[in-house]
């Protein structure tokens, strides 16, 4: 497709990958059909609080999750979708008016193969001033290596070249990295700007940490194995204080980086507490 021809969202198919998310999937998928898109898609994990009711009431079609992991729930619905464009919406996430045209007008603009969308959190607590801190240093508008949820992709190519089936949680990482060595694929953080939900706990934050743990241990591991150089895995071994403590704490102002330097260490502390964790048990 030219990709100066600026679509609208009307062209994109949403792809929900869902697992107990009655918090947010209501909020999460009617954000989805105010803003237009022209297909919506749920993958559901067999979910058992209602979640999989609310999806099959609101989207055009639920599918099953086989449990294997989130490469493999988000290529099931890859593969029924039939739009131009491909948006991998967290079950979590709200997309406010008007913002996932600012993606495709991001993408298009800058002739990107995928754009995410940055996040935010509504709240005045620590944790949620901390996550948006966090968020702002380290998601800054502009070219990237890697994008993560909610991502916009353009739909024939990831149907093509679909998330690594095996990989549990490193899906985007290994998406990004692959599309960029074999086709030279670029992408992008936008503009554009997306809520975040019902995971303002610090229970939620543990999670989200011990996700990006195994991810390190599963993205370090491999790439080792496939015969990675020292410089390759002294990058790897150093990405989560680089990405969740220095990018941050240098790209905040001095006042809002000394409020969250705590919040950015114990943040990054976790990640690779986990990482070593789940290393010794695949020992």
């Amino acid at each position: 497709m030219n990709q100066s021809t600026v679509l609208t969202a009307a062209e994109v198919s949403a792809v929900v990958c869902t697992m107990n998310s009655i918090s947010g999937i209501e909020s999460c998928l009617t954000s989805l059909r105010a803003a237009g898109v022209g297909q919506l898609v749920v993958v559901d994990a067999n979910s058992q609080d209602g979640t999989r009711q609310v999806a099959e009431r609101l989207a055009d079609v639920v599918l099953t999750d086989p449990g294997i992991g989130l490469g493999m729930a988000r290529n099931v619905g890859i593969a029924v979708t039939t739009k131009s464009l491909i948006l991998n919406m967290g079950s979590d996430n709200v997309m406010p008016e008007g913002e996932l045209q600012r993606m495709i007008d991001f993408k298009f603009r800058g002739r990107f193969d995928g754009v995410s969308a940055q996040t935010l959190i509504a709240g005045g607590d620590y944790l949620s001033q901390g996550l948006n801190s966090w968020r702002k240093g380290r998601f800054r508008p502009g070219k990237a290596a890697v994008i993560g949820t909610p991502t916009l992709f353009t739909g024939e190519m990831l149907r093509q070249h679909p998330y690594d089936a095996s990989r549990r949680f490193s899906d985007d990482s290994e998406l990004c990295e692959r599309w960029e060595r074999d086709f030279g694929a670029t992408f992008a953080i936008s503009d554009a700007y997306a809520e975040e939900i019902g995971k303002t706990s610090w229970k939620e934050l543990v999670v989200r940490c011990r996700m990006y743990g195994i991810s390190d241990e599963e993205v370090f591991t491999r790439g080792r194995e496939s015969g990675w150089s020292i410089q390759r895995q002294l990058k790897s071994l150093t990405h989560p204080a680089r990405v969740d403590f220095i990018d941050p704490i240098t790209h905040l102002s001095p006042i809002e980086a000394a409020k969250s330097a705590p919040f950015l260490a114990a943040f990054a502390g976790m990640r690779y507490a986990f990482w070593a964790e789940r290393a010794i048990k695949n020992r």
